[in-house]
């Protein structure tokens, strides 16, 4: 087993112990009668919204590939999403730690370059921290104005979202504005650690420093081509959007099933602030998410504390594992996970 596989072996170690440490902190029996008060009825209804989220995100890649003139189908795109999908829960730091590989299956499924693949992933996942801002700050709006008192932890989620509030537009101005100093940046960076590997590696040429400029020239050309297309990214960050609502709803139905359904601005709120969880150095945040939107809800809300956690997992059970399982089978086909 190699350094990468060892990796997201102690990644899901370390998840398991946190989800295991949440569990007990909450009581387990407690947990346990919570799930025997599920719904059946609700499950499938939660399965088939997070079927919708995936096709509504992969309809924005499909989107942005289009712009990148390496168009797919609809199921092909909703295909090589759930793919990324797969790539981002099972490497530590999520999607940072699996936009390679993301790339790498993009590669396989449009048979254009790398960094083509590469950009348009790097593209989506800008995107969906658009509607992220106007739903957490939707969120949060209705939360002052109701009778929730600002404790520490609605206080971590107002800093949360300004984060996500002023970061965002911020980041990507200034990604705009000195976009040809940070391309040529990264080009005298990232040159001779290219060159030095391929000295390195057995049966490999290394490659030239034009080689690396043009390749990383390539990837920023993409970048560049999507962020001056105004169609596009409304069209992505509409897909996107949808895609957000879609998730959210996703948490409302699951506590829904439990019978103890919360007002839907509570999941506006909850659900972007806990995918900041994600960053964390867990598969796809596993442990870490359920963590953040648990406390946030028991804080929002009446809801016991195990009737919260139960809720979040069925959640995760329908927006992580379902389509973690689903990109595996795709990843296998592409052959992407010789990669990981």
């Amino acid at each position: 087993m190699d350094g990468g596989r060892w990796a997201t072996l102690a990644g899901f170690v370390g998840a398991a112990l946190v989800l295991a440490a949440l569990v007990w902190v909450v009581g387990i029996d407690g947990v346990i009668d919570a799930v025997r008060d599920i719904r059946p009825a609700y499950l499938l209804a939660i399965l088939g919204v997070a079927a919708c989220w995936l096709v509504l995100w992969g309809l924005a890649l499909r989107t942005v590939l289009a712009a990148l003139d390496a168009p797919v189908s609809v199921p092909m795109g909703t295909l090589v999403f759930a793919g990324a999908v797969f790539a981002n829960n099972v490497t530590p730091f999520g999607q940072a730690g699996g936009e390679p590989v993301s790339a790498y299956l993009i590669l396989r499924a449009t048979d254009r370059e790398y960094e083509t693949g590469l950009a348009a992933i790097a593209s989506v996942d800008a995107i969906h921290f658009v509607p992220t801002v106007a739903f957490a700050v939707t969120g949060l709006t209705f939360a002052l104005a109701s009778t929730v008192q600002l404790g520490q932890d609605l206080r971590f989620a107002a800093v949360a979202v300004a984060v996500l509030a002023v970061g965002t537009p911020l980041a990507a101005y200034l990604g705009w504005r000195y976009r040809f100093e940070l391309e040529a940046g990264v080009v005298r960076t990232a040159t001779p650690v290219v060159r030095t590997f391929g000295r390195v590696i057995p049966k490999t040429t290394p490659p030239t420093a034009a080689d690396v400029a043009a390749r990383i020239e390539t990837f920023f050309d993409a970048i560049d081509r999507v962020a001056g297309d105004r169609a596009t990214l409304v069209t992505a960050v509409g897909f996107s959007g949808l895609g957000w609502l879609a998730m959210c709803t996703s948490l409302w139905l699951s506590l829904a099933a439990l019978g103890d359904p919360v007002p839907f601005w509570v999941v506006l709120l909850v659900v972007p602030v806990g995918a900041i969880a994600g960053i964390t150095p867990l598969p796809g945040g596993l442990g870490g998410v359920e963590t953040v939107i648990g406390v946030l809800l028991v804080s929002l809300t009446a809801l016991p504390p195990s009737v919260a956690l139960t809720g979040v997992l069925v959640h995760r059970g329908a927006t992580y594992v379902f389509p973690t399982v689903l990109g595996g089978g795709v990843a296998v086909a592409l052959g992407a996970t010789a990669r990981l």
